[in-house]
């Protein structure tokens, strides 16, 4: 049972699973029925909603559509468990639309989803990107919550604080001998190769900051794994910024060392989410702080 009206389902549906055959198969109706249901929401609406290519991705008017089911869709499925046990049970077991950075998700965040899912039953469908840019995805409606290192809250949302990220400068001790055997400067900077996540990532430009004012353009590989960001430094690829927590065990075996042992970037972040009177998102916000109490800087 859904109480939110078929044409709404229908358009989640198509979104969610990225095609119009996909969501028939979820809504038990055919790919015609679907299309009839979006192309009549599309009329009452007066804009299309849907980019119409696989994988299907919503308009700029789907997207503030978005915006506003994603909540919709969180209460719906508690009001169905306060009337409905039995059919609420399958409601909150839908997947909560999260987006986070790859650096919580391999440290921290994994210990939160596993209490939750074994005490609420919870699923989770994670998106990852950038701390600076998951936030877009919640104010696009792709997600019902983010880890943000925005502090400022989006409108119509709410934002708790976990904690900051400690990110330290690693290489190997060979690399360090090579690159920065006179010390860590703008020249030594400028040649050293850099190991980046991806071109979102600006970590490691901001830790350049803190030696120097100079525009320095080093070379750099671009390499989006959190994990394969120390053994790349461990084997000599590159100098990078790795989450302290990543890094004890590969500098206790010394093939790492620290670049600038005096020198740390703390990047504070934060959860954001829709600020709608949601048990949900209560209990998950409250899951988050207290595993990122433990993991973070306070």
């Amino acid at each position: 049972m859904a109480l939110i009206h078929p044409q709404l389902e229908a358009f989640l549906a198509v979104l969610e699973e990225t095609s119009f055959e996909a969501a028939a198969r979820r809504l038990s109706i055919t790919a015609s029925a679907v299309s009839q249901r979006i192309k009549a929401l599309e009329d009452r609406l007066g804009q299309p909603l849907i980019v119409r290519q696989l994988p299907c991705r919503p308009t700029a008017a789907g997207k503030k559509l978005l915006r506003r089911l994603r909540p919709m869709r969180a209460l719906e499925a508690e009001a169905l468990a306060d009337f409905l046990p039995s059919e609420g049970a399958g409601e909150r077991n839908r997947s909560i639309a999260l987006a986070v950075n790859d650096d919580s998700l391999a440290t921290w965040l994994i210990a939160a989803f596993a209490r939750l899912h074994d005490t609420h039953g919870y699923l989770f469908d994670v998106t990852v990107d950038d701390q600076d840019h998951t936030l877009d995805l919640l104010r696009e409606g792709v997600v019902l919550a983010a880890v943000t290192a925005e502090a400022t809250p989006l409108q119509g949302c709410s934002v708790r604080p976990l904690g900051s990220m400690r990110y330290r400068a690693i290489a190997s001790p060979e690399f360090v001998a090579r690159h920065f055997a006179s010390g860590v400067d703008a020249a030594a900077l400028k040649q050293a190769p850099m190991i980046v996540f991806n071109r979102k990532d600006a970590l490691q430009s901001r830790f350049i900051r803190l030696f120097t004012r100079a525009q320095v353009a080093p070379p750099v590989h671009y390499l989006p794994t959190a994990i394969g960001f120390v053994e790349a430094a461990a084997q000599g690829l590159g100098w990078c910024l790795a989450p302290e927590s990543l890094i004890d065990n590969v500098l206790a075996s010394r093939r790492i060392v620290m670049v600038a042992p005096e020198r740390w970037l703390d990047v504070p972040l934060y959860l954001q989410h829709a600020a709608i009177p949601s048990q949900t998102l209560q209990i998950l916000s409250s899951a988050l702080q207290r595993e990122s109490a433990n993991a973070l800087r306070q």
